[in-house]
């Protein structure tokens, strides 16, 4: 166990979550990789640390748009009993507000792709939202298109429309998603345009701290606009008419279609270039988006 006998409360894909205190939780990103709703047999060295730095570098560039759940992310300020795990828990790590998390995943989308691209093929619309007539794969939307999302504890959401979510939150909070997240969005997707990205699609996930004054306050919460999260093209390879080579898992997945994987466990592992390859277009994304040159050390 990388933090000895301390156990996580809940151990994710990708992230474990510990208890840090009465209302905090400490966030780790691991180097495990997953597609098809399945871990992977392998690990993709520093993965972890480059979902964390992208994700503090979205907080930080937000900050003044949106409220986010997190205290900190330097190790000298955890508390006494994880200091003997510093060294694994620097760059990949942050203590965050505990969260009453709201059951809806808030995706946004600028293209059509992925998902919304299958159900824009059989229905003509994307939850619910009808689009126009002849659009291509990877096609720019007219506008970006708030489509939600459940959350589904098996590990693979399903799209819902906006009704479902005025159902599930209440009109008031509904709509309050719908609109942060398209600003979010927007805002995102212009910084990503000025580093050569196209920041196709995302998905958010908000949740109530207590604010100062004993109200409820709605910040953004989990990861922010990773690669994991999110899916990003290179604006200079842009050829809409089918799918974009991209800096999600995709290569991945692409790889798992060709040794025609049943998709049923146990998962297979990876290769070492395709480790190695996945490895170099996280740091890319990294690279490119925060304009650092390398991760914590």
């Amino acid at each position: 166990m990388p933090l000895g006998d301390r156990k996580p409360i809940l151990s994710g894909k990708v992230r474990d979550l510990y208890e840090a205190g009465p209302d905090r939780l400490l966030f780790v990103a691991s180097d495990r990789i997953s597609a098809f709703d399945h871990v992977l047999g392998s690990t993709i060295p520093d993965k972890g640390k480059v979902l964390t730095q992208i994700s503090l570098f979205w907080f930080d560039y937000l900050r003044n748009l949106v409220p986010n759940h997190l205290l900190t992310a330097d190790v000298r300020d955890y508390p006494a009993d994880l200091q003997p795990y510093s060294n694994y828990l620097r760059g990949r790590s942050m203590i965050v507000h505990k969260a009453k998390m709201v059951q809806v995943e808030c995706v946004a989308r600028g293209f059509l792709s992925g998902s919304g691209w299958k159900d824009y093929q059989r229905t003509g619309e994307v939850c619910g939202i009808p689009l126009p007539a002849g659009l291509r794969e990877s096609d720019r939307l007219p506008t970006p298109i708030f489509t939600p999302a459940a959350k589904n504890h098996t590990g693979h959401d399903e799209n819902i429309g906006f009704d479902q979510v005025v159902a599930s939150v209440g009109g008031e909070l509904a709509e309050t998603l719908r609109t942060l997240t398209l600003s979010i969005y927007s805002t995102a997707a212009k910084y990503a345009e000025s580093k050569g990205l196209i920041l196709a699609d995302t998905k958010f996930e908000f949740g109530f701290v207590p604010a100062k004054d004993g109200s409820d306050l709605l910040v953004l919460a989990d990861e922010v606009l990773t690669p994991d999260s999110s899916r990003y093209w290179l604006a200079s390879g842009y050829a809409p008419g089918g799918a974009q080579p991209s800096f999600d898992k995709q290569y991945v997945r692409d790889y798992l279609e060709e040794i025609h994987w049943d998709k049923q466990p146990p998962a297979p592992s990876l290769p070492q270039e395709v480790v190695t390859e996945t490895r170099l277009k996280y740091l890319q994304a990294f690279m490119q988006l925060t304009g650092k040159a390398k991760l914590p050390e």
